[in-house]
């Protein structure tokens, strides 16, 4: 059963809490996780969406997740696969500034962080929460500073999945000067033709696979505004591209 994070605390007084439950704690504070096997192309996006000046739309505010990365500045660097094995992807993320009709922001400190192939974390592990132990190695995470065009670029792998999410990648932006801007996530095209069925949850399939509609940070994005593009194939590696307005 997934439990709420409201009673995740408690969990911790009376026993051990199930891995699925500990995962579904990625998703929105109070919010129920429930797998499902839909597989409609219907994305949806979770947490707050705002719009600034010039109706200029704010990426919504999600959580860190139960994995952030511990030390984010000493991991500034484009290439984040740090040996982890897969279909390789490049993530392209354009940071605009949603108080000045979403004008490139240039000189923003960009965070990401996703799991691996077999739905793993670095930098967690050993415990309820994730069992195979990753605490000394800090793949699939890494910082970026925005160019003039308010664009950063990423080599790493497409992530994997785990109990209770959909496909996802996290994001923290910060000013130049270290202020945080804005914590969100990136959700994944689905459908016959996505790279996620492509992909097929490498060697795990998508048997349990919670998809967007049903995922507790992406069901309420009627406007899909957390869904990158992503393009490309197994063979030739994928393209993900997505923008995303912070209030700078």
């Amino acid at each position: 059963m997934i439990m709420e994070r409201k009673n995740f605390l408690k969990s911790l007084l009376v026993g051990a809490v199930s891995a699925p439950a500990l995962l579904s704690a990625c998703g929105k504070d109070a919010d129920e996780v429930t797998p499902s096997t839909d597989s409609s192309t219907t994305g949806t996006t979770g947490g707050t969406t705002t719009t600034g000046s010039g109706n200029c739309t704010v990426a919504p505010t999600e959580t860190e997740g139960p994995f952030p990365t511990k030390v984010p500045a000493s991991y500034v660097r484009s290439d984040i696969t740090d040996g982890r094995t897969g279909y390789k992807m490049t993530a392209k993320i354009s940071i605009t500034n949603s108080n000045s009709s979403c004008a490139a922001l240039a000189g923003a400190l960009v965070d990401i962080w996703h799991c691996d192939a077999e739905g793993n974390y670095s930098e967690y592990g050993g415990s309820g929460m994730q069992s195979t132990n990753y605490t000394s190695v800090h793949f699939l995470r890494g910082r970026q500073t925005t160019d003039a065009n308010g664009l950063v670029t990423f080599t790493s792998i497409f992530p994997g999945w785990y109990s209770g999410r959909a496909t996802h990648i996290h994001v923290h932006v910060y000013t130049a000067s270290g202020t945080s801007l804005k914590i969100t996530q990136i959700a994944f095209p689905e459908g016959t033709s996505s790279a996620v069925v492509a992909v097929n949850g490498y060697k795990k399939g998508m048997t349990g696979y919670t998809y967007n509609k049903s995922d507790n940070v992406f069901s309420d994005d009627t406007a899909g505004v957390e869904i990158a593009t992503v393009t490309g194939n197994t063979t030739d590696g994928f393209q993900l591209t997505i923008s995303l307005g912070v209030p700078a």
